[in-house]
């Protein structure tokens, strides 16, 4: 992938959730998403699909923390429904390969740690809080 840029931004997020600067983070998975948007999965070869892919998953799950913390939960929800609807929709385990690859860079624990103190603190709606449990336990396996 020549342009290394939605990558950075997503690392940004990642450092930007660990410093509890959720806006910045917010701002940086934003820019990520609009950048990646410029690849039409068409034409792109099965690797850089998958990184796009990977990126792609990464970033919304950062943006979601990062609304959580900021209590803009229905766009956590929003985001939320991208991850689980594109991401299992594929069946083709890619989804879960993301989610495993973030947990052995230590990258899961931060979003998994917002899961877990949203739905235990906050008092949520039931589709807001069905699709985050949903999330939690993906995350969780």
């Amino acid at each position: 992938m020549a342009d290394r840029r939605p990558e950075k931004s997503c690392e940004q997020a990642c450092e930007s959730l660990k410093q509890q600067d959720y806006e910045v983070a917010v701002k940086h998975c934003t820019e990520a998403l609009l950048s990646l948007s410029q690849y039409p999965p068409a034409h792109l070869p099965e690797p850089c699909q998958a990184e796009i892919d990977r990126i792609k998953i990464e970033t919304l799950l950062y943006r979601i923390a990062s609304f959580l913390q900021l209590k803009k939960y229905g766009q956590a929800d929003e985001d939320c429904r991208h991850v689980l609807g594109e991401g299992l929709a594929k069946g083709d385990g890619s989804f879960r390969a993301v989610l495993c690859c973030m947990h052995l860079k230590g990258k899961l624990q931060i979003v998994s740690n917002v899961l877990s103190k949203s739905l235990m603190g906050e008092s949520l709606n039931g589709m807001v809080t069905k699709d985050l449990t949903r999330l939690k336990t993906l995350l969780a396996e």
